[in-house]
């Protein structure tokens, strides 16, 4: 069990003129922006647990060993490695920085950042956001890809609400803008993380697999007769409009398994098979059924309206 304090005892001690040694272990950024002015910074995830109890052996130090962050959190986290190492006059400060502020706890004020947990907040808010979206408005194909992050990421909360430890958090912590001098602000920083984050899930599903041939080289292929065009939506979606010389082969069959003799009525084996859905994502999945078979696919990107759009003969709905 870890032992606390509170920022009214903190600073009853202080006026009677005790000796208090007080770390810090936010973020260097957070520190510089305001601490307690007998606090030291030691950010949590830069703390030696052997190194502090070797200082404080060596030295024959015997006071207590007093830990602040933000609002008490990481200052528990960081006492718990202390007390593993053989430390045990280690003592939280309840509430934290902003507890001893509204004490009237003399405090140390300098450029305003942002907090760790805000930048937190924002990045889980952000992937949530980003998987949702993906979810809801990009190929179907994607569809278990942005729930799955959106999931992750409501799951790490759970884990970190349980355990109250956050990994990101640690991570956050080792950027450049919670170090001290960084020079980017943190929002600015943070809105980095989420465009990376989000390009990196793009990324890996929209551009996995997509053929680097030109649509002009597809369709002189085509014309040819190097090559065929396969369209992997759905029947309704194909009676919607499709390519005049496509040849429809639905997702949903390819998953559900059909037999060689099947796909060679449809699928030639000595032509490229440029392959094609609505938006680029259900033609990657078609590649890694069809390829191990042998057949030379090649995902398009383009999806049936930029094709239509970029000069591909294409049909009209049937008219009811």
């Amino acid at each position: 069990m870890v032992a606390t304090i509170t920022a009214q005892q903190l600073l009853d001690m202080k006026r009677k003129g005790d000796s208090i040694d007080l770390i810090d272990v936010r973020t260097p950024a957070e520190y510089s922006e305001v601490h307690v002015n007998f606090a030291r910074s030691l950010p949590l995830d830069k703390l030696d647990p052997q190194a502090v109890h070797a200082e404080r052996t060596s030295n024959g130090t015997t006071p207590p060993l007093y830990v602040i962050c933000r609002s008490g959190s990481r200052s528990r986290q960081a006492c718990e490695k202390l007390i593993a190492a053989g430390l045990t006059d280690v003592v939280s400060v309840e509430g934290g920085t902003q507890a001893c502020e509204a004490a009237g706890v003399p405090v140390i004020r300098g450029k305003k950042t942002m907090s760790l947990d805000r930048q937190v907040r924002i990045v889980i808010g952000g992937m949530v956001v980003i998987g949702v979206a993906i979810a809801a408005f990009a190929d179907p194909a994607l569809k278990p890809i942005g729930l799955g992050l959106a999931g992750f990421m409501g799951a790490g909360l759970i884990f970190a609400g349980i355990t109250d430890t956050c990994a990101l958090a640690m991570l956050i912590a080792k950027l450049p803008w919670n170090q001290a001098g960084g020079s980017a602000s943190a929002v600015t920083c943070t809105r980095s993380v989420l465009a990376a984050a989000a390009l990196a899930v793009v990324a890996s599903t929209a551009m996995a697999g997509h053929t680097k041939d030109t649509l002009d080289t597809v369709q002189e292929r085509v014309q040819k007769g190097e090559a065929m065009l396969l369209d992997v939506r759905e029947k309704g979606e194909w009676d919607q409009g499709h390519l005049a010389s496509a040849k429809l082969l639905p997702l949903s069959l390819l998953e559900e398994g059909l037999s060689p003799e099947q796909l060679a009525k449809v699928l030639p084996d000595d032509k490229i098979i440029y392959c094609h859905c609505a938006r680029g994502g259900r033609c990657l999945l078609a590649e890694r059924i069809l390829k191990p078979l042998g057949y030379d696919v090649r995902p398009l990107k383009s999806g049936f309206d930029d094709l239509k759009s970029f000069g591909f003969p294409a049909t009209s709905p049937k008219a009811k």
